[in-house]
């Protein structure tokens, strides 16, 4: 009972908290998730001076300074494992990215109506809601995200925008390769005109 006498009730303390804008993780976990090297460039650009306490050649060196010479070895092995799984994982999803294709399809809906649809965005990392809006912004137009029966999304834009919208993803998103974007029109069978023009 004599203890808690002693034991003033702390007032809890608000800290501001940074989180690495790559993997979402403080700073000081990203070499935990598989995005070290990109974590690295974003700290150093975004948070220098926590860059250099964190990933310095001094901060490093500290760091393992206490540990034995063995220990030493195993973190400097350790480290080399997960630099090269995480370049692994970078060099995959890079490969991935060569490969995948961003289809814009210019769909008639009906006599002289068009609306543009734009899949396979999400394979580059783009946020599909946001690149809707930008897309209904730039275009003045309704834009919107719907799901495809295959699965997936794709963003709908109202209006016959296909050339534009290439113009508007190769400059607005860098990581786009001008190759993997393809073009399909679908047009709508014409079966009533063609059987109304064959009876007259």
């Amino acid at each position: 009972m004599a203890d808690t006498e002693h034991d003033a009730p702390v007032e809890p303390q608000s800290r501001h908290v940074i989180y690495c804008g790559v993997c979402t993780l403080p700073p000081e976990y990203c070499e935990y998730g598989g995005t070290v090297k990109k974590c690295q460039e974003w700290l150093q650009s975004a948070h220098p001076d926590m860059y250099d306490r964190i990933w310095s050649a001094e901060a490093l060196e500290a760091a393992t300074a206490s540990l034995s010479v063995e220990a030493q070895k195993r973190a400097a092995k350790d480290a080399q494992k997960k630099t090269a799984k995480a370049e692994a994982a970078e060099a995959k999803h890079a490969d991935k990215m060569a490969k995948s294709v961003i289809t814009i399809k210019r769909i008639e809906r009906n006599k002289k109506k068009f609306v543009t649809a734009v899949i396979g965005l999400e394979a580059f990392d783009l946020e599909l809601k946001k690149v809707a809006k930008d897309l209904g912004k730039k275009f003045a137009t309704g834009s919107s995200v719907t799901k495809v029966p295959s699965g997936g999304e794709e963003i709908v834009v109202q209006g016959d925008v296909s050339d534009e919208v290439e113009e508007f993803l190769l400059e607005k998103y860098k990581n786009i390769p001008e190759d993997n974007i393809e073009f399909v029109d679908d047009k709508k069978k014409k079966k009533a005109a063609a059987a109304a023009a064959g009876g007259g």
